[in-house]
């Protein structure tokens, strides 16, 4: 078999991945949209889709994994290539758990139907999940041009979902001391909060891992973290 046959193979698997890669992101764009629409309209219909929409994120994984498995094994990629191969898995492994973030909003969303509406808080998740929304997609759009201008841009762009967080967490607290009807759907819009913000961080990390993939560095500065609030576990 020549050399361009093999290369020739090589670039049709990595196609195929970067095919898979892209499904993964808009299935996972969808799921941080679909989870926070349940939110703001109750629609616990739409909230259980998200839920079970995850297992089909999960199985791309899967399979996205197997492939650079095959790859690593068949084609022995070595530099560039390896380092390409390895970031894939990265991204793949980020993308998930920004899937797990969007079943855990709806799974939230589902017992927040069941208390009163907290005011303006909506109006905020919905700022921070169109946020990340937008970052995921510029994101994979860099991962896909190689854009390490675009990647950055999506780097600085997690102060702003941050600082979001951190204004969405003063109002929380506010709503619980005004009204102690409050505490329980409050406490379950800052675990929501905390998810998008998290979303953010991981969409940063792809972000990070595309400038690897093209320079074969990480960014010299790494962000810092505009969450001022405590680092509780969700």
């Amino acid at each position: 078999m020549s050399d361009q046959h093999i290369h020739s193979a090589y670039d049709r698997d990595l196609e195929a991945i970067q095919a898979m890669i892209m499904k993964m992101g808009g299935q996972v764009e969808a799921a941080i949209r679909d989870s926070v629409t349940a939110l703001e309209s109750r629609d616990e219909e739409l909230a259980r889709k998200v839920r079970a929409g995850d297992r089909s994120i999960d199985e791309l994984e899967y399979l996205i994994n197997e492939e650079v498995a095959r790859i690593i094994a068949l084609r022995a990629p070595t530099a560039v290539d390896l380092r390409l191969v390895l970031s894939i898995l990265k991204i793949c492994g980020n993308l998930e758990r920004c899937g797990d973030f969007a079943k855990n909003i709806a799974k939230r969303s589902t017992i927040i139907m069941a208390s009163p509406r907290v005011e303006g808080a909506s109006a905020t998740i919905r700022r921070m999940a169109r946020q990340t929304e937008l970052m995921l997609k510029d994101a994979l759009d860099a991962y896909i041009q190689r854009d390490t201008d675009l990647a950055t841009a999506v780097i600085e762009r997690d102060l702003d979902v941050d600082q979001l967080y951190n204004t969405m967490f003063r109002e929380l607290l506010t709503h619980m001391m005004e009204d102690p009807r409050h505490i329980t759907p409050c406490m379950h819009l800052h675990f929501i909060a905390k998810n998008i913000e998290r979303i953010g961080d991981r969409v940063t990390n792809i972000a990070e891992q595309t400038i690897y993939m093209v320079t074969g560095e990480m960014p010299e500065e790494m962000r810092e973290k505009a969450d001022t609030t405590a680092t509780e576990q969700v």
